[in-house]
């Protein structure tokens, strides 16, 4: 059974910053790509970053959607089988909702499948 679960989520003033983390199990972090999503109140949710896993061809090997590149970065901890999006220069409008989900691939490109039960954020003017 898949199982994602994020964390790291909070409430920050315009402009601040959060680290999101989703935990996978190990089969799933090192076999599969994952993605973060975001659905704000009222809108459609939001394709934002993915990464692929280490075994993909994919170059680049990850993604980063214009709307928050520059501001948002995705990473991996092996370690800790982690797929972590740092957050800064958030705006009030990006106070959403943030899962974390896979797909049966190893490309971030495709459809995404699994999901996690998501992290919220909120951000104040």
């Amino acid at each position: 059974q898949v199982q994602l679960v994020e964390s790291g989520g909070g409430s920050v003033q315009a402009g601040g910053s959060l680290r999101l983390s989703c935990a996978a199990s190990r089969r799933t972090f090192n076999s599969k790509a994952l993605g973060w999503f975001r659905t704000a109140p009222g809108k459609e949710r939001e394709f934002i970053a993915a990464i692929s896993s280490s075994d993909s061809s994919d170059d680049p090997g990850t993604f980063v959607a214009a709307s928050v590149k520059g501001r948002f970065t995705i990473s991996k901890n092996n370690a800790e089988a982690t797929v972590n999006l740092q957050v800064s220069g958030l705006k009030p409008k990006e106070a959403a909702v943030y899962y974390c989900a896979d797909r049966n691939g190893s490309s971030w490109r495709g459809l995404y499948e699994y999901w996690g039960q998501g992290t919220k954020v909120t951000v104040s003017a």
